[in-house]
């Protein structure tokens, strides 16, 4: 796991969007951060939106300069207004193709209210299982 400002992408790391952190995917699956309903899938597959219970709101966005690749190499499997329980499968992904297309696959996870809280702390940095814990913490 990275912070945001490690993210190899100015919109991204200047927390334009909003804080949170971003991992480097080594399996092709977008699982659910926390219990929430989904708020949001982009037309072309490599993103979506949620709300947790507590009203933050997750982007999870599948790469950088993805959005090119127009829904290929990328299966939703979620839909909007959809409840979906942490650890959730949303999004599967070719990680190989999309890298061979020449995108990175690094995949922010943004609190796009962000500004609702004090601080977006991530709670841990480097390797992180699937499933593991929370990865950030909401203060304010």
């Amino acid at each position: 796991m990275m912070l945001m400002n490690e993210v190899p992408d100015d919109g991204f790391a200047s927390r334009a969007m909003g804080d949170g952190v971003a991992v480097e995917p080594t399996e092709g699956k977008l699982l659910a951060p926390a219990d929430g309903t989904i708020s949001l899938v982009f037309p072309t597959k490599h993103a979506v939106g949620m709300v947790t219970p507590d009203g933050a709101e997750l982007l999870m966005h599948i790469g950088i300069d993805t959005v090119k690749l127009n829904g290929e190499n990328f299966e939703v499997h979620v839909s909007e207004g959809q409840e979906v329980k942490r650890g959730d499968l949303l999004v599967t992904f070719d990680i190989k193709a999309i890298k061979k297309a020449g995108y990175p696959v690094t995949t922010p996870l943004i609190v796009t209210n962000s500004s609702a809280y004090g601080t977006v702390r991530p709670l841990k940095t480097g390797d992180v299982k699937a499933g593991e814990n929370d990865l950030v913490e909401l203060l304010g």
